[in-house]
């Protein structure tokens, strides 16, 4: 019998002091931080919680958290992954350390939350002005406004945490109300607020979706509180925004809004009033006639009675999907969905398609769950708000390296999987020559040449003068 070849290499194996790095790729954040003067923005704004004599910054441990979340990890002992690489990624916090800050900042947590925004509202306009023409809502207006994603998700909790509680789901753990920036095709997206709420809290509670749409706006470069960002900002949610008391705030905002709004039961009575030429033909996302889809106004036909004024409802039907189950508002073997907008300008299907490109929002959503938001890891509600900022640290960090780095690359539009697969994992080693050390990227890595202009990019960036934080 012939001995069987082996599919791969018999190595022998040890452990050895080597100057191999893990993680390498995690410089791209580490200079995105220093870019976007993150570092001394954070530590400057939780300067309040920092203990004298104490060694390790609280913005260091928070933004130390992010990166570990951005590169991977999902609870808080995986900093470990930082901490082996003090070149790369500095001193790190012990676990005890990042525990008790943790800790300290939860004890104050409407404070801390506060002062976290703060130093993210300060990077990312920073962000935004580096990026110009790239940066999202660049020449924002009526027509083209900005858009702000509202949505929520579950986060199952499998241990007795604060709050948590039964979901509609009928599982168990907590309802988080989030917004992001969609930056639109070309690009992915970032998180403005992520609201922790408990299990149990309703999918269409207007005051939640009003504190989250003020938590997103205060994040917006040049807004200013009190003031009313007008037409050029878009608020788009899905049918639990559409409440009397949030359409109303919308209109006192004059903010443009794209909302799921619910059709009566007699729905399929007033289709039957809209001539068949009237219908329009439906775009798919490819922005081309999509076959089996129309749309069309219904504003005339319903009695919205109570609604701002100036609120149009838009009707769409198509052919359900083979297996669909229609639904008592259903007409004719056809789906009918609706949607309630201020917008005047633009054709139906523009602003249909507009509007059902908001499922982007989902896509940021799992990207959130893929960096630490799938678990919260702690037990306290306070604990898990801190948690949940970091969270958003994290993923706007990647959005932000990859709006700054990656313009130009398909890396651009890389969910975290992706980028973690590619990018920060690229092999390399350390050496010093003269005063310098020197990173030196695996040349055979498929992704290597990417990271090394990407890192040259960011580096051409000015973030302007800040003191060195701490």
């Amino acid at each position: 019998m012939n001995k069987r070849s082996r599919f791969y290499p018999r190595l022998t194996v040890d452990t050895a002091d080597v100057p191999a790095v893990g993680q390498a790729g995690g410089l791209l954040l580490t200079d995105t931080v220093a870019t976007a003067g993150l570092d001394w923005a954070l530590s400057t704004a939780l300067s309040p919680w920092r203990r004298p004599l104490a060694i390790h910054d609280p913005g260091k441990v928070v933004l130390d958290l992010a990166l570990t979340l951005a590169v991977g990890g999902d609870c808080l002992a995986d900093i470990a992954l930082l901490r082996a690489e003090p070149r790369v990624f500095g001193r790190v916090a012990s676990d005890p350390t990042v525990s008790r800050t943790i800790d300290t900042l939860a004890a104050d947590a409407p404070a801390a939350l506060a002062a976290i925004n703060t130093a993210r509202a300060t990077a990312r306009a920073a962000v935004w002005g580096l990026a110009g023409k790239d940066a999202p809502g660049q020449g924002a207006d009526a027509a083209a406004p900005l858009v702000i994603d509202i949505d929520a998700t579950l986060v199952t909790s499998h241990s007795e945490k604060e709050q948590a509680a039964p979901t509609f789901k009928r599982g168990f753990g907590f309802h988080p109300l989030c917004s992001f920036v969609d930056h639109g095709p070309e690009g992915s997206g970032e998180p403005l607020s992520v609201l922790l709420r408990a299990g149990n809290a309703g999918s269409n509670t207007a005051a939640d979706h009003i504190t989250v749409a003020k938590q997103a706006l205060a994040q917006l470069p040049g807004h200013r509180p009190g003031t009313r960002p007008g037409r050029k900002v878009l608020i788009r949610t899905d049918g639990a925004g559409a409440s009397h008391a949030f359409l109303d705030w919308l209109h006192g905002q004059r903010l443009s809004y794209s909302i799921g709004f619910g059709l009566p039961a007699n729905t399929a009575d007033l289709l039957t009033q809209i001539p068949a030429e009237v219908w329009t033909p439906a775009y798919d996302a490819n922005d081309q006639i999509r076959d089996g889809a129309w749309v069309a106004e219904l504003t005339g036909l319903l009695d919205l009675t109570g609604w701002p004024p100036g609120m149009r409802v838009i009707a769409r039907k198509e052919r359900p999907h083979p297996g669909a189950q229609l639904r008592i508002t259903d007409a004719d073997g056809l789906r009918v969905t609706a949607f309630a907008t201020n917008s005047s300008r633009g054709q139906l299907p523009d602003l249909e398609l507009r509007h059902r490109r908001r499922a982007r929002a989902e896509d940021r959503i799992r990207c959130a769950k893929d960096t630490g938001l799938t678990n919260l890891p702690l037990h306290d509600f306070a604990q898990n708000q801190i948690w949940c900022a970091i969270v958003a640290l994290a993923c706007e960090l990647t959005a932000w390296m990859q709006m700054l780095a990656l313009v130009d690359h398909a890396a651009r539009r890389w969910e975290p999987k992706r980028l973690r697969t590619r990018l920060f994992t690229v092999p390399a080693t350390l050496a010093r020559t003269g005063r310098r050390r020197l990173l030196h990227l695996a040349e055979h890595h498929p992704w290597a040449a990417v990271v090394h202009d990407a890192v040259v990019r960011l580096r051409a960036l000015i973030a302007g003068p800040a003191p060195a934080p701490g």
